[in-house]
């Protein structure tokens, strides 16, 4: 997969409103674990975070866990993970799993998620990594962000080719795909 060999997913700890979140969540497990692909995620067992995980894990796939100590009971840390990295704070979490990640999804999730991804793709843009960023779109939960994004581009604040680093698809092999083909930034 050109060079992406772990995928750091960012989601939420909670399941929320539609069963739709927790299948898709299902489906991006079993897909990254039959395209050989680590997981690295938040930690925590709870939520679509710990359904990511468990259904990777479920399918014979290696999952690595950062989480934050202050979150270790809050979250309820996975301790069945392949490996779990507790660290001292919410930027040493995200510096961990930009680190050990070579690409970057988000699936539905609150503002954790969207400042988690919002980080990522900022520094894409600015070229402190290549990473490629996507975002499943499931059940069009993120189609009012979309169109924001958009707002911003036409409104000059956001030019349009950073806008275009963040891939969309509602389906996650469809994403998966279009991660592994992403170049470098522009």
């Amino acid at each position: 997969m050109n060079g992406v060999k772990r995928i750091c997913v960012f989601t939420g700890s909670y399941l929320g409103a539609r069963p739709e979140y927790l299948s898709a969540a299902q489906a991006l497990g079993r897909e990254l674990a039959a395209r050989g692909l680590e997981l690295v995620y938040g930690g925590a067992h709870i939520g679509l975070m710990g359904a990511l995980a468990d259904t990777v894990l479920a399918e014979n796939g290696r999952v690595i866990g950062v989480i934050p100590d202050t979150l270790v009971d809050r979250e309820v840390a996975h301790h069945g993970l392949s490996e779990l990295h507790v660290v001292g704070s919410m930027h040493e979490r995200k510096a961990k799993m930009a680190e050990l990640a070579d690409g970057v999804i988000a699936l539905p999730g609150g503002i954790g998620t969207l400042e988690e991804l919002f980080e990522a793709l900022t520094w894409r843009a600015l070229n402190i990594h290549a990473k490629p960023c996507g975002l499943l779109n499931i059940n069009h939960y993120y189609d009012l962000l979309l169109q924001f994004l958009q707002h911003t581009v036409d409104e000059k604040f956001l030019k349009a080719q950073y806008r275009a680093l963040l891939l969309v698809e509602e389906h996650p092999g469809k994403l998966l795909d279009r991660l592994a083909q992403q170049e470098g930034p522009p």
